[in-house]
């Protein structure tokens, strides 16, 4: 995977322009700063899905249920603009059919039904962080596969960013520690640490261009969907719907906007922007910068739910922050 410094350092001025090349140095902390703000955004959508998720199971969904509308409304609100981006560029989907199915079946699919499996078997609190150990995961694969060897300020990112995720859930009240929801919940780990890597690839296993993050995300998003309604048809995890309005924002509504808001915005808009942060900012960083959802989901339940965050979960919101900080830091 080429990294952002060498794609900048290819980038040169077009011929009779008489205009001066920018710096690759530039270039790169520009891409870097859209990067981070794709990856805000990817945070913020995928932190909603929290309050829309709660909404459908109150009223009767199953958390199976909930995800597979979520993937199947993402497929569909992409389908029309993922034909455009393929328009006249088709074979880019036959060259990265193996990306595609990689990263619906585990980034999508494994990922999402694993940690659905840990928290039926022990507190969310607990399931996320193990979850989160993904970032963990990516770094010592870079080290172990590319020689990247992480320095002293990624290790302390990497800490304190933990640190304060486990102080932000507020574990100090939670309950018992299932050894198989411990299992589903490092599964959901290897998922997300493989969906980083996925959505990090800047070019196809042939050396060709990459898909666009919308035509990525859309077959990532249809495969998903399969695998999950075959899932629910086994019984694994069972399939329940509900036509009833539902509580959302303390008001009845029909239960078509919770549905349409995981959906589009904590699927399809969340995962797009997640694979364009990661292609700019690399599976590392893009996967540290990813932690800012559990903030935005605090900040969502506060503002809408009224949840007031501890003095402890402040706390643990800026060593998160600090984390991500260090990191960027420590980018060459």
């Amino acid at each position: 995977m080429p990294t952002p410094r060498a794609v900048a350092d290819r980038i040169v001025p077009a011929a009779g322009t008489g205009t001066r090349p920018l710096p690759a140095d530039r270039v790169r902390r520009a891409g870097q700063g859209a990067g981070i703000g794709l990856g805000l955004l990817s945070a913020m959508c995928f932190g909603t899905s929290g309050t829309f998720g709660a909404s459908l199971e109150g009223a009767g969904w199953s958390p199976a249920g909930a995800v597979l509308a979520r993937v199947c409304v993402a497929a569909l609100a992409l389908t029309v603009p993922a034909l455009l981006a393929l328009r006249g560029r088709w074979p880019l989907l036959r060259r990265s059919w193996r990306q595609v199915v990689v990263y619906g079946l585990v980034g999508v699919a494994a990922c999402q039904v694993c940690y659905f499996n840990a928290i039926a078997r022990m507190d969310v609190g607990i399931s996320i962080l193990l979850e989160y150990l993904g970032i963990v995961l990516v770094v010592g694969w870079l080290w172990v596969r590319h020689g990247q060897r992480p320095r002293l300020l990624t290790v302390l990112g990497g800490v304190a960013a933990l640190g304060g995720l486990a102080l932000m859930l507020n574990l100090s009240g939670s309950g018992g520690v299932s050894p198989t929801g411990v299992l589903f919940a490092l599964a959901a780990a290897v998922s997300m640490a493989v969906y980083f890597f996925q959505s990090a690839q800047t070019s196809a296993a042939d050396g060709g261009d990459a898909l666009p993050p919308v035509a990525l995300t859309w077959g990532g998003m249809v495969t998903g969907a399969a695998f999950i309604a075959l899932v629910g048809a086994t019984g694994v995890m069972p399939l329940r719907f509900a036509a009833s309005s539902v509580t959302l924002l303390n008001a009845q509504v029909s239960w078509l906007l919770p549905v349409l808001g995981l959906g589009v915005v904590a699927a399809a808009i969340a995962y797009v922007t997640g694979i364009g942060a990661a292609r700019r900012l690399g599976a590392k960083l893009g996967s540290f910068v990813a932690m800012a959802e559990v903030l935005f989901a605090a900040g969502f339940a506060w503002v809408l739910l009224h949840q007031v965050p501890t003095g402890m979960q402040f706390l643990g919101g800026l060593l998160i922050l600090a984390g991500v900080v260090a990191v960027r830091l420590d980018e060459p």
